[in-house]
């Protein structure tokens, strides 16, 4: 789906003008970048979108076989809520 397919469907299923829906769909995502910047988790319907720590660790390069090291970093994961699991199933 596209963002302007999903701007339609919330649209008409809202009642809330395109123009309107593009505003929330704006905020949402500002919402959703500041807080995870900040290590928060945001909890929707759907499900938890948190940020997680993976650790550094060794890797090796696949096409000389050569031992690197792979740095730690932050990643944002989403945990499907068990009513999004159901209807998906």
């Amino acid at each position: 789906m596209t963002k302007a397919e999903l701007i339609a469907l919330l649209s008409d299923k809202s009642g809330l003008t395109k123009a309107d829906v593009l505003r929330v769909l704006g905020a949402f995502d500002e919402v959703l970048l500041d807080t995870l910047a900040s290590n928060g988790e945001i909890s929707i319907v759907a499900g938890k979108f948190k940020v997680k720590e993976t650790s550094a660790r060794t890797g090796r390069n696949p096409k000389t076989g050569e031992t690197i090291q792979i740095a730690a970093k932050r990643k944002v994961s989403f945990v499907a809520s068990k009513q999004l699991k159901d209807r998906i199933a």
